[in-house]
């Protein structure tokens, strides 16, 4: 079934992350710091695999990503749902359910053998392709798949997170300029707000992280000098 009638964008983004924070997905720790892709620290950490094992918040937060999707870009914008992968392959498949259409997905690279394909299932000449990932931080990560999904012949002009870190400016810029639209749920801040109203962590851990979300370059620098 394809949901039609949803809250607005702004509760949404509060209920997504209740639902995270419910799930013990989100992980603040200023002291010992993660380590992201990146090689770079930060206090905050986010596991949006852990939906999966959750089936009422799954099935929540796909409607959510769905009605976000059809009321931002269009009711009829796509012919083909292609997950990436490995994280974006089950909510891709779920939102392709709710959305009546063909699912796909894209490999990181080629197999390196049999047909060395990066596309897995049936993308055509001319389809219109959305990207479904669960998040982003920077957006770079987004352009190697859209790249692959173009090289078919097929258009992507659009990709839906469940979360976007929201904190890097360049983001949807770097989309934006490879002609991409970015969709998404909820943000740190939102996450923040909400871990901030239920006290999911002590004041300090947040005020810490906080002083991550307002500037993460300087952040991570000065833990670098340390």
């Amino acid at each position: 079934m394809i949901p039609s009638a949803y809250p607005d964008a702004s509760e949404m983004a509060r209920l997504t992350a209740r639902m995270l924070l419910e799930i013990k997905a989100v992980h603040f720790n200023a002291e010992e710091p993660f380590i992201y892709s990146s090689g770079l620290p930060g206090p905050t950490y986010i596991d949006c695999r852990k939906l999966i094992s959750f089936p009422r918040i799954r099935a929540t937060l796909m409607d959510f990503l769905t009605v976000t999707v059809m009321r931002n870009a269009g009711f009829e914008a796509f012919d083909n749902i292609a997950g990436g992968e490995t994280a974006g392959i089950p909510f891709a498949a779920l939102v392709a359910e709710r959305m009546g259409l063909p699912m796909t997905y894209v490999r990181k690279k080629p197999k390196g053998y049999g047909r060395n394909a990066r596309i897995e299932g049936a993308m055509t000449e001319g389809e219109r392709v959305l990207l479904v990932e669960d998040l982003t931080t920077d957006g770079g990560s987004k352009l190697s798949f859209v790249d692959a999904i173009r090289e078919t012949g097929a258009t992507c002009g659009h990709t839906a997170v469940i979360f976007y870190y929201g904190i890097f400016p360049d983001t949807e810029k770097t989309l934006g300029d490879h002609g991409v639209a970015l969709h998404h749920l909820c943000t740190w801040r939102d996450v923040l707000a909400e871990a901030r109203a239920q006290g999911a962590f002590d004041a300090a851990t947040l005020r810490e992280v906080e002083s991550f979300l307002d500037a993460p370059r300087a952040w991570q620098d000065a833990r670098k000098a340390d």
